[in-house]
């Protein structure tokens, strides 16, 4: 039975990789690990997390980093708005749409700053608190994770 709901899920990641052109999904839970990959219009899955692949990463020397990498969320002033869930992130309602938010703009608790589709479901994401977005960690149209940093609100 588990492994009918592991291809049912792996059918719906591949789905939502499809429908909306994404390069990529990784979903991680209950020891489930799948990665799904777009290539070409060829939907690559992974197995589960219990096969590991054991190919080296390549070394990047130190100096092929960004000069201007951003800064780690937990150093930024303010509090960071964590994902409630794994899914899609859309920055406005829709694509010809301005966003919700943008840096610098004053928003109140319980404002919409984006929304996350999961399950084919689209989820409002709400200011926790009022003040000022100072950072937008995510682009619209990636994919999230549970608790990744998404704004920075002052």
């Amino acid at each position: 039975m588990a492994q009918q709901e592991d291809i049912a899920c792996i059918e719906s990641i591949a789905k939502i990789v499809s429908d909306l052109d994404l390069e990529s999904v990784d979903y991680n839970k209950d020891g489930l690990h799948i990665i799904v990959t777009n290539r070409a219009r060829e939907i690559v899955a992974a197995a589960p997390a219990a096969t590991p692949i054991s190919a080296p990463l390549p070394a990047v020397p130190l100096s092929a980093a960004p000069e201007t990498a951003p800064a780690p969320a937990a150093a930024s002033k303010g509090d960071v708005v964590k994902s409630p869930m794994v899914g899609v992130l859309y920055l406005s309602a829709s694509p010809n749409d301005p966003d919700y938010v943008k840096i610098g703009d004053t928003v109140h608790e319980g404002d919409v700053l984006c929304l996350i589709e999961a399950m084919k479901t689209f989820n409002q994401i709400k200011a926790p608190k009022g003040g000022i977005i100072r950072e937008i960690l995510v682009s619209s149209g990636s994919a999230v994770e549970f608790d990744e940093p998404l704004f920075v609100i002052e």
